[in-house]
């Protein structure tokens, strides 16, 4: 693990280095600069590329909704499934203009017929309502863990170079709110948001439920393996999988809004220094957004006001990946422009 962490920063400070030759001002392209060194520092290159790229979207059903936290039903979840393996929703036409193969995982879809174009990896059909018992059990959690490895491992030997990830099922920005607020140990108002446009009142019973869940299962005092398995959703745990395996396998991962932030505090609270392989993307407009990015010390690129998930946030940046890599890549270096290079005082 040493010699992995000395891997990563030898090459982050090499492409750090590299940016300060080429003619332009020190740092002036600020983050973009910081995106470029992170990917090839995972890649272990200094020559890092996102040429062969996919959107991974986990969709997944949750019993929560009972509880009447979301204004549409289960059926949903299936359908936009379906949609976005059809590439007809919003991130497939996004996808689509950067040459980003999206890949739709059923992991828990509460639905028991093959849907088209969709991979089947259901763990169940939904979990559970997380008021009345715990959403997972610890072997499901476990199978869920372990197909996100399964699911990087098999990109990886496909040779793709980089994943986004996404995320679809109804209830779920109810499952990643209580996930954040009982590992931030804060009130459900902090970390609830309105979702897919919750009225007032919706709203107050979002959060109403996330702070009985809390309470009924002491969830402040709970590790988060527990709190994932107590509250979470397949969706959650899967892409709690990928980013422990992304670290494995020198997979950069780039990370959509609240809900795939909120795993990856689940990973990197589990496994500490995962979070140096997650690329943030943007910040969400639901209110823990910010907040978890805070708490993982994360400095997203963009600020869209944007709470749409499937992966769309994260593939708004592979332009910006892109045109950034091309400019390290092909820019003069002071060598060649006639003008003195400049000097990083300390």
């Amino acid at each position: 693990m040493e010699s992995l962490k000395n891997n990563y920063s030898k090459y982050f400070e090499r492409i750090k280095s590299n940016w300060d030759t080429i003619a332009k001002p020190l740092d002036s392209l600020g983050k973009l600069e910081t995106l470029v060194a992170k990917l090839g520092a995972i890649q272990g290159t200094e020559h890092p590329s996102c040429l062969k790229k996919c959107l991974v979207v986990l969709c997944s059903d949750n019993g929560i909704v009972e509880e009447g936290i979301s204004q549409s039903d289960q059926s949903v979840t299936r359908i936009c499934a379906e949609n976005i393996a059809a590439k007809k929703t919003t991130v497939g036409i996004m996808a689509a203009q950067v040459a980003c193969d999206v890949i739709t995982y059923d992991v828990g879809i509460n639905h028991s017929a093959k849907i088209p174009n969709v991979i089947d990896r259901k763990i169940r059909c939904g979990a559970r309502n997380f008021l009345k018992e715990p959403a997972m059990t610890k072997e499901e959690i476990e199978v869920a863990l372990s197909l996100g490895r399964v699911i990087v491992s098999e990109l990886k030997n496909k040779k793709y170079e980089l994943i986004c990830v996404g995320e679809m099922g109804i209830g779920n920005t109810t499952t990643s709110a209580a996930i954040a607020a009982s590992l931030l140990k804060v009130d459900g108002k902090i970390t609830a948001g309105r979702g897919a446009g919750l009225s007032n009142t919706g709203l107050e019973k979002k959060v109403s439920v996330i702070n009985e869940a809390i309470k009924k299962y002491d969830l402040y005092n709970k590790g988060p393996l527990e709190i994932l398995q107590t509250v979470g959703g397949f969706d959650l745990a899967v892409m709690t999988g990928i980013y422990l395996a992304a670290k494995e396998y020198s997979m950069p991962v780039v990370l959509d809004g609240a809900i795939s932030v909120t795993a990856a505090l689940v990973a990197e609270r589990i496994e500490k220094g995962i979070v140096d392989y997650l690329i943030p993307s943007h910040i969400s407009r639901e209110p823990v957004g910010k907040l978890l990015c805070d708490e993982l010390k994360l400095s997203p690129i963009l600020d869209a006001h944007m709470a749409l998930g499937e992966g769309t946030g994260a593939v708004l940046l592979l332009g910006l990946l892109r045109t950034a890599i091309e400019v390290y890549e092909r820019s003069i270096p002071f060598s060649e422009s006639n003008v003195e290079q400049y000097t990083r005082f300390k």
